[in-house]
């Protein structure tokens, strides 16, 4: 298991700047993708993106169904949302990035996700509710926007 520095700070140039796509999927990244998984799990997240260990590629993990029997682990690599609901949801927000600071931040209720798999097959999934607030997350990560930047307020816990 290898657990990966978190960057950190609203300022951060790597959390600040947009990410590349992902072009080959190889065993590099594969161990990227078990190594942000463990980090993932040992800080207690629900997703993670690549600059948030300080990569610059458009790839994020999602914990789908979280605390459930249904609970999934999804990579996603070069994904796209659209199809956004025009209904948008408050709800607290956290990121790994910005430890100790949290704000209800406004998201679109549902989505539609479309990305390449670990094994490169396209795939598109249909979310709402908390799987759709985790995308649109881990994707403004990818684009270089924290959820301060979304958020009404933000507080310190």
């Amino acid at each position: 298991m290898s657990l990966l520095p978190i960057e950190k700070g609203p300022q951060n140039k790597i959390l600040r700047t947009e990410s590349k796509p992902v072009i080959k999927i190889d065993k590099t990244l594969k161990k990227l993708i078990k190594d942000m998984e463990d980090t993932m799990f040992s800080l207690n997240g629900v997703g993670i993106a690549a600059p948030q260990v300080g990569v610059n590629v458009r790839l994020a993990l999602a914990r789908l169904n979280v605390d459930t029997k249904n609970e999934l682990i999804v990579v996603l690599i070069n994904p796209v949302i659209f199809n956004e609901s025009s209904k948008m949801v408050d709800m607290e927000e956290g990121c790994l990035s910005l430890p100790g600071k949290w704000g209800p931040t406004p998201r679109h209720e549902s989505l539609t996700v479309i990305f390449e798999t670990i094994k490169g097959d396209k795939q598109t999934l249909l979310l709402e509710g908390f799987n759709a607030r985790i995308i649109q997350h881990e994707v403004d990560h990818l684009n270089a926007h924290l959820f301060i930047d979304r958020a009404h307020e933000v507080k310190d816990v």
